[in-house]
């Protein structure tokens, strides 16, 4: 008998995906597949022989068991931002159950079995993404009711240089943006030999400004940046796409007001 929680999103799976999101995060079909087996929370071989990782998500060990109760004996569609395979030869698309208009990442997401992971190739199709997983963490699902992957702070310390090597999710108030010479430093602290910074290479800077977010403009916002944590002078997550970096503490008029800025 399947858990009511994972009963629950397999009926959610039929949501549609919302408008607003389906306006600007612009898929191309390629077309359906039946999956032979699930490999893992997040890659599934097909009966045609190809193998296929869900874009834009990080699991745990758990995800296995949820994504083959989604899929189930089901077909599913397959639809991408580039029908590029990934170094390895995979698929990498968003997968959607039957008709069902909800993605198999955002009825993992809404689950609280998965992350949205550093990269998914659009800051559109990531802010669906982002919905799905702030709903799982306000109400505690799955991997959110568990202390070990509760946000960090800037000012986690030991915590934070334990996870060197590790994906991980930082919010945090950005005290101050600087530039020195290729690089801009996203500081959360005053001492750089010391508190957690993201760094963003110059020559990606045009591409933050293109999806609406202007690194200079975020000093004094809350933010939740993901990545893998690094430990230089002090730790640091380099972002080098948009969706690295989300505004925890953004309002409409906050949102309005960075792209327009940008766009002048």
């Amino acid at each position: 008998m399947k858990p009511p929680a994972i009963a629950a999103a397999i009926a959610w799976a039929l949501v549609a995906w919302p408008a607003s999101a389906g306006d600007t995060c612009k898929l191309t079909s390629l077309g359906t597949a039946q999956v032979a087996s699930v490999r893992d929370g997040r890659t599934v071989l097909l009966v045609d022989g190809r193998e296929v990782r869900l874009a834009g998500i990080e699991v745990t060990e758990s995800s296995r068991a949820a994504l083959q109760s989604f899929i189930g004996n089901h077909p599913f569609r397959l639809e991408a931002l580039s029908a590029d395979l990934d170094r390895y030869g995979r698929v990498v698309a968003f997968a959607f159950v039957g008709d069902g208009q909800q993605s198999l990442q955002q009825a993992l997401l809404e689950q609280g079995q998965a992350r949205v992971a550093a990269r998914v190739g659009s800051r559109a199709c990531a802010e669906t993404l982002f919905a799905a997983e702030r709903a799982a963490r306000a109400g505690r699902r799955g991997l959110w009711a568990d202390p070990n992957f509760a946000l960090l702070t800037p000012e986690s310390g030991a915590r934070l240089r334990a996870e060197r090597g590790h994906f991980t999710i930082i919010e945090g108030k950005v005290l101050s943006v600087r530039e020195s010479g290729s690089t801009i430093y996203v500081n959360f602290g005053p001492r750089w030999t010391r508190d957690f910074s993201v760094i963003i290479l110059r020559r990606n800077e045009r591409i933050f400004k293109g999806a609406g977010l202007e690194p200079k403009r975020l000093e004094g916002h809350r933010i939740r940046v993901r990545g893998i944590v690094e430990q230089r002078r002090g730790p640091v997550i380099e972002a080098d796409a948009p969706e690295q970096i989300e505004i925890a503490d953004e309002t409409n008029e906050t949102k309005e007001t960075m792209t327009r800025d940008t766009r002048q």
